[in-house]
């Protein structure tokens, strides 16, 4: 019978400095769960630090044979995963304890798929800022078009919905895409509204570069099939808000 509750998917590539405090913070959660790591081709040398980890019954270590990017490595993690949920946590990210049972507790009651957090902002060198992006308890449709609360290694989902909506177009924000496609035949997700997530801030990743970041989330919006006004108004929403969030945190 299986047992595993979670399925934990954690792409590495480049994370030799964070990888460890990465899987000691899955491993401290008090679930039955399993751990999918898996290299996405690291020009950086990681098997050592990872391998240690290998002795666990319930950690797997998988290469991908070619660099497949961040969200073609998720997808695989959930086609390989054998849990009743997925949780996507990316290398450089932490959990705090019990962050995968309060979310648990939260999709039981609320009858949802998908279930956020919010998340407090790190430093690169680890340090803690204090400021918090906080999330609603309940997260519509109509607020995901506006803005998008839901951050990628906060997420809890119901595996057969992560299956039945894969990432795609990397060459925009495909998590968004991913939560407004499954919010778009599901009405809403819920969220615990409590810092739950240590997101660590970058600047080389997708989202580091705002201006970059704001051109790949008007893609967004044309690829889940909107027309050039509907993109607009969602954009300049989507906009409003972003500015409005990081005025509150500074």
């Amino acid at each position: 019978m299986n047992d595993i509750l979670v399925s934990v998917i954690i792409p590495a590539y480049n994370c030799g400095k964070y990888i460890s405090k990465t899987i000691e913070s899955v491993l401290a959660q008090d679930v039955s769960l399993e751990i999918l790591i898996i290299n996405d081709c690291s020009p950086e040398p990681i098997d050592e630090i990872i391998e240690k980890y290998c002795v666990r019954d319930n950690v797997f270590y998988i290469k991908n044979e070619k660099n497949l990017g961040v969200a073609e490595t998720r997808n695989k993690g959930v086609k390989l995963a054998r849990g009743e949920y997925v949780a996507f946590l990316d290398s450089d990210d932490y959990w705090c304890e019990n962050k995968l049972r309060k979310q648990l507790d939260a999709i039981k009651k609320t009858k949802t798929v998908l279930c956020a957090t919010a998340r407090e902002l790190i430093l690169p060198n680890g340090e803690e800022t204090g400021r918090v992006i906080p999330v609603k308890p309940e997260i519509t449709y109509k607020d995901l078009l506006k803005q998008n609360p839901i951050n990628c290694s906060s997420v809890l989902i119901k595996r057969e919905v992560a299956l039945e909506f894969p990432m795609h177009h990397a060459d925009s924000h495909e998590d968004y895409i991913m939560w407004l496609e499954i919010l778009q035949k599901y009405g809403r997700a819920c969220a615990v509204n409590e810092p739950l997530l240590k997101y660590r801030l970058s600047t080389t990743g997708k989202s580091g570069n705002k201006l970059h970041s704001a051109k790949m989330t008007f893609k967004v919006y044309r690829y889940m099939g909107f027309g050039l006004a509907k993109s607009v108004v969602c954009f300049a929403s989507y906009a409003f808000n972003g500015v409005k969030k990081y005025l509150h945190k500074a």
